[in-house]
């Protein structure tokens, strides 16, 4: 599950140009994000055995993708929540 991780995020920074230039549209860099990293994510996952921790990586994943697209800051504190609203 690291090495997805890992991978995912190594292939955000190659797109970061795209995903995070804000005269894109939000769902047009949320679809970009479905289409060519979520699978590189979760590539695997009908062979993964679930427990809590297992299940909580993939969506922290996705919360720093979207924290990135949106560029906000870490030190902001925003919660999860927040982020969601922005990005729908």
């Amino acid at each position: 599950m690291s090495a997805r991780n890992v991978q995912a995020k190594i292939h955000f920074q190659k797109m970061k140009t795209v995903l995070t230039n804000k005269h894109i549209s939000i769902e047009k860099r949320k679809r970009a994000l479905q289409c060519h990293i979520e699978p590189i994510l979760m590539y695997g996952c009908e062979a993964w055995t679930i427990s809590k921790q297992i299940q909580d990586k993939p969506e922290a994943t996705e919360m720093w993708f979207l924290r990135r697209m949106l560029r906000i800051i870490w030190t902001a504190k925003k919660p999860n929540e927040r982020v969601l609203d922005e990005a729908n």
